[in-house]
């Protein structure tokens, strides 16, 4: 979801590149309904690990920020900067993953994750801009 935001919202004001402690080969349903209804497709995207990007050859040294959504993709991310010099912002946003009985309950609160990430957006990076929402 916060690739998928940072794009719509920022557009090619910058490199984002989704990765965690693990990759998830598929998209949560959830999370695709909960950004469709923003219009922002992510049904394709795939998630890689910290380590598969190394593996790729990805320069994470190349990379200002990360920002973890996660206690453990933070301290892996700090792990990282052992070795890389970059920042890291934890944001604390809910897991959606765990929450809620019902198709509605889980998905208010897949919206209420989403909403925080692009809450935090902004807050973080300003305004969108005219060319991201257009993205």
């Amino acid at each position: 979801m916060a690739e998928g935001l940072m794009k719509q919202l920022y557009g090619q004001r910058a490199y984002v590149q989704s990765a965690g402690v693990h990759n998830d080969m598929e998209v949560d349903g959830f999370s695709i309904a909960v950004c469709n209804e923003l219009g922002i497709e992510i049904s394709r995207h795939r998630s890689r690990s910290f380590e598969e990007m190394q593996e790729w050859g990805d320069d994470l040294g190349q990379f200002d920020l990360i920002i973890a959504l996660s206690p453990a993709s933070q301290r892996q991310a700090l792990e990282l900067t052992r070795f890389f010099h970059m920042d890291v912002e934890y944001w604390p946003i809910i897991d959606p993953t765990a929450i809620g009985e019902t198709r509605e309950a889980k998905l208010q609160a897949y919206r209420q994750a989403r909403d925080m990430i692009r809450d935090r957006m902004i807050a973080r990076f300003g305004p969108p801009s005219e060319a991201g929402q257009d993205s």
